[in-house]
């Protein structure tokens, strides 16, 4: 049985940027969605979301973060009757997809700017590593 090497800082911020990227993902998944349109309630487009799970590093101490799963949220679609378009069922009625383009655009943004947080600490210890060996 071998021991797992205790993590690093970039080994923090590559999980943290990966559920980042899982998470800007799913929001540009339902914003490609948004205005789709559905014959039925079963059939239409539901927003998913990345939810983070924390893991222990017993060797290092240090917390990190995981995707512990991507899943469909529970949103009812949108009913709307339009008895002209292809899809209406026999009550004219057609299934939007429950998208908040404006929830999505924020969600967006915010992993972007977790993300870059993730790539200025990564560069200040860099830096810090160059100037420390730069000391002796």
């Amino acid at each position: 049985m071998s021991v797992a090497a205790p993590l690093t800082l970039f080994d923090v911020a590559q999980r943290a940027m990966s559920a980042q990227l899982v998470r800007m993902n799913a929001a540009s998944s339902n914003l490609a969605n948004a205005g789709s349109i559905s014959a039925s309630e079963a059939d239409a487009y539901r927003p998913i979301r990345a939810v983070f799970a924390t893991e222990m590093d017993k060797a290092s101490g240090l917390a990190t973060v995981r995707v512990g799963a991507v899943q469909r949220d529970n949103v009812t679609p949108l009913k709307q009757h339009n008895p002209d378009h292809p899809l209406a069922d026999a009550e004219g009625n057609v299934w939007a997809a429950p998208v908040d383009e404006n929830a999505e655009m924020v969600e967006m943004l915010d992993a972007s700017r977790q993300y870059q947080n993730m790539i200025e600490a990564l560069s200040t210890a860099k830096q810090l590593m160059l100037d420390t060996m730069r000391m002796k």
